[in-house]
């Protein structure tokens, strides 16, 4: 697909949601570019490396990074963001395959899509994780350098 396509597409899933969440209006344009770089960054990801589980944990760590930058800039709850951008990643056609072949009598190949759709719902979890303990490492070394600027 056309990477422009995609890039618009990740931005208005994500904005969508964002517009569903009741997220404040000031904030929805910065909902949708958490989306798309995070969607960007899983695609050339996964075109690099062929990975789509690992793709997707570095699509949500990207996520959680930008977001944890706009929850800072406009003073507000991180999960605004990351929430709304996570969507574009989440394996949503996994589970409804592994759900359709499960009502089909089909279920190795149900179990092989259910697989795939929590291994890629866990690497979403742990990029949102990993990057949460980053920027708190990140936050408390700033905090001790203003602490030792201002004694």
């Amino acid at each position: 697909m056309n990477w422009l396509l995609e890039a618009v597409l990740s931005f208005v899933a994500s904005t969508s949601f964002g517009i569903m969440f009741n997220t404040p209006r000031r904030t929805l344009l910065s909902c949708g570019l958490v989306g798309m770089s995070g969607w960007l960054i899983h695609r050339a990801y996964f075109l690099a490396f062929d990975d789509s589980v690992q793709a997707t944990f570095a699509g949500a760590f990207v996520v959680a990074l930008v977001a944890h930058l706009l929850a800072k800039k406009f003073r507000m709850p991180m999960i605004i963001f990351s929430i709304a951008g996570i969507i574009p990643l989440v394996p949503g056609s996994r589970a409804y395959n592994a759900m359709r072949n499960i009502v089909e009598n089909d279920y190795l190949e149900a179990i092989s899509f259910a697989s795939q759709a929590l291994m890629i719902s866990g690497s979403i979890a742990m990029g949102l994780v990993f990057a949460e303990v980053l920027m708190q490492l990140i936050f408390k070394q700033q905090t001790k350098r203003m602490q030792k600027k201002s004694a």
